[in-house]
């Protein structure tokens, strides 16, 4: 017997709902599949960099998603020359993927970063402590480890929030009964929404 089929599998407008519903949820919670999306950027080559990024905050109003990055890492660098960035999230139990495109803004030294920073846990803080730059060759991965500094404040100059502000989104539902596919853009605050070929 078959699933009974959720309220918004024929409702555009309910879809997009549940979508940001799954995200609000995926930032929320570490076990949540949505808490670790797959981030794609312009490499500085010009080829797609694909990586997974820890989730932090979802805002539906504002149409916007948190992550954070090394201010040294090659996604940071990689987002200040081409702000252009395209998510992925697949939840296997509601059988659902998001495809996200959008344009994002580096945060470092203003009220977005200062707050993101205060609300890290000490032990996602130690990543920023590193005295080298993510993806730095290593002769030894202990010695890769080794802390710049210690303290509360330690790795805060190399923290950096990065916002979101979604611009497109498909949403992908897989059925027994026949899937839904829809696309969601936005000009500005004008949203259109339409239905597409699974």
């Amino acid at each position: 017997m078959s699933a009974p089929l959720p309220p918004w599998y024929d409702d555009l407008a309910g879809s997009l709902a549940e979508a940001w519903a799954l995200l609000v949820r995926g930032a929320a919670d570490r076990r949540h599949p949505f808490h670790t999306p797959q981030v794609a950027t312009i490499g500085e080559d010009g080829a797609p960099s694909v990586r997974t990024v820890v989730l932090r905050a979802a805002t539906p109003a504002g149409r916007t998603l948190r992550f954070h990055t090394d201010a040294r890492s090659r996604k940071a660098r990689e987002l200040a020359a081409d702000p252009r960035v395209a998510l992925h999230a697949y939840h296997p139990g509601a059988k659902i993927q998001l495809r996200l495109a959008g344009v994002a803004t580096l945060h470092r030294d203003d009220a977005v970063a200062a707050a993101a920073w205060a609300a890290t846990r000490p032990f996602s803080r130690a990543c920023y402590r590193l005295a080298t730059p993510p993806g730095t060759p290593a002769e030894d991965p202990h010695a890769a480890l080794a802390e710049a500094g210690d303290g509360p404040e330690a790795g805060r100059e190399a923290f950096v929030a990065v916002t979101v502000t979604v611009e497109r989104m498909e949403f992908l539902f897989l059925a027994a009964a026949g899937h839904r596919r829809a696309l969601f853009e936005w000009q500005g605050e004008a949203l259109a929404a339409r239905w597409l070929v699974p």
